[in-house]
């Protein structure tokens, strides 16, 4: 869609202000990603890049957080993948809302998000992609520029922890999994993730932990 018919549409513009709260929000949160990106050692250019290219929280800091204890890039990128696999599902749900042939929705469905997939639900099965595509919109921006002053921040503060961004990434995870324990087989599945972790942190090489939580977790969502 282009940018003329996003303003033109009075879904895409309600989508739009009704994700202003997550707009802000990821605003904070790419901050802290910008600045966690660079003290992991990521050059400048490439947590921008990651934030254009993957425009994912949860995968980007969990590579972050690899990436940040020596582990490889493959075990950073495997993370990220896993993490992202609940996009499949979504994916699969909206795509009968999307316009056009296989190539068209799958170009519309890279809109997708947590918060703009959840904006576009009608709650009988359907989506409205205009609302998908403004209230992407709106945090995609927020995203961006959270991330590039995160990475201009990072690159002159002497230290990060210092202002507590070490706190919001943790935080920014258990947001994530408080939504998901008022459902005890999704509780058991985060107790299994995080107690996995934990020990795999402590005794397997760096990434290992992420990614058998990841998963366990994936293995909970075919359940």
């Amino acid at each position: 869609m282009s940018a003329a018919s996003l303003r033109s549409s009075p879904a895409a513009r309600a989508g739009a202000r009704d994700a202003i709260p997550f707009a802000l929000a990821g605003l904070v949160v790419a901050l802290s990603f910008g600045i966690s990106a660079r003290a992991a050692g990521l050059p400048a250019l490439a947590a921008v890049a990651m934030s254009l290219l993957v425009y994912a929280g949860s995968a980007q800091f969990a590579a972050v957080a690899i990436l940040g204890q020596g582990g490889s890039v493959v075990a950073a990128v495997l993370a990220a993948v896993l993490m992202n696999a609940r996009y499949v599902a979504m994916g699969l749900a909206i795509g009968p809302s999307l316009k056009g042939g296989r190539v068209r929705r799958a170009l519309e469905g890279q809109a997708v998000v947590d918060a703009s997939w959840a904006l576009a639900n009608r709650g009988d099965g359907r989506f409205d992609r205009h609302t998908l595509f403004g209230s992407s919109a709106a945090q995609f921006v927020t995203w961006q520029v959270g991330t590039i002053l995160g990475v201009l921040a990072g690159g002159i503060l002497p230290d990060p922890e210092a202002l507590g961004i070490d706190v919001v990434f943790p935080a920014f995870f258990l947001a994530l999994l408080v939504g998901e324990l008022r459902d005890a087989e999704a509780a058991a599945v985060a107790v299994a993730g995080a107690i996995v972790a934990v020990v795999l942190g402590l005794l397997a090489p760096a990434g290992i932990g992420i990614l058998a939580a990841s998963l366990i977790a994936l293995v909970g969502v075919r359940r």
